[in-house]
């Protein structure tokens, strides 16, 4: 018996590839399942292309939340192994970087000066998220972002944000001062004692380093709480 085998999009008839449909009317001409096909280029054995990635966009619900979903999570959908997956990550993050210029590790950041724009800074990568991140942003002595990293996801605790982990990115990059940012899954901007303890140890790490902390933002549904606003730094 043969086995079935992936179907790629040369196997669509040619009025329906996307690719010569790009190529025809441009790429705005195109829907999203039809411009992850281009990306994916085959499908899962029985199963066009196309199918395959109208099955990931009804699995995810909308580009946004495979943008935010993990490489793993992305796999468990039918036809869709590691290297597709790693594919799509990189073409969504692309898109981020192309609508926000300050967004990613190889662009010159903006000085932050204030809450809000620390706030505006992680806005795109806090939004919608289901879990907590803790985010650590790295400035130079001109409060520009040196660079932003990923410290944990998880409720917030000693046993998962230790000042050991969170300053070993700050350290490396030769940071003169950091900011802490995390979200709120609920939506509720009122800083936890969890939150306030954690921040507490972090400033006094901070201070035996010498790189201190000049504000922890907690991000929510509708805005932000600066706890350097708020005189708990």
């Amino acid at each position: 018996m043969t086995a079935e085998r992936s179907y790629t999009v040369r196997d669509l008839p040619l009025s329906d590839r996307p690719r010569e449909r790009l190529l025809l009317l441009g790429p705005e001409a195109l829907s999203s399942a039809e411009l992850l096909a281009i990306i994916m280029r085959t499908g899962a054995q029985g199963d066009s292309v196309l199918m395959t990635a109208q099955k990931l966009l009804s699995e995810f619900g909308n580009l946004q939340n495979i943008a935010q979903a993990s490489v793993a999570e992305i796999c468990r959908v039918r036809g869709i192994g590691e290297a597709k997956s790693i594919e799509i990550k990189a073409a969504l993050e692309l898109g981020k970087r192309l609508y926000d210029p300050d967004y990613g590790p190889d662009e010159p950041g903006k000085p932050v000066q204030t809450p809000e724009e620390a706030y505006k800074s992680m806005q795109s990568k806090l939004k919608g998220k289901k879990k907590e991140y803790f985010y650590i942003l790295c400035l130079d002595t001109r409060n520009r972002v040196k660079n932003t990293n990923q410290v944990s996801i998880g409720n917030l605790d000693s046993s998962i944000v230790h000042p050991r982990e969170v300053f070993k990115d700050a350290i490396s990059s030769l940071a003169a001062s950091v900011i802490f940012v995390h979200n709120h899954p609920s939506g509720d901007l009122e800083p936890s004692a969890e939150d306030i303890n954690l921040t507490k140890r972090l400033v006094e790490a901070g201070e035996l380093l010498g790189i201190p902390v000049l504000d922890h933002i907690i991000v929510g549904n509708k805005g932000y709480t600066s706890l350097k606003s708020r005189n708990l730094i």
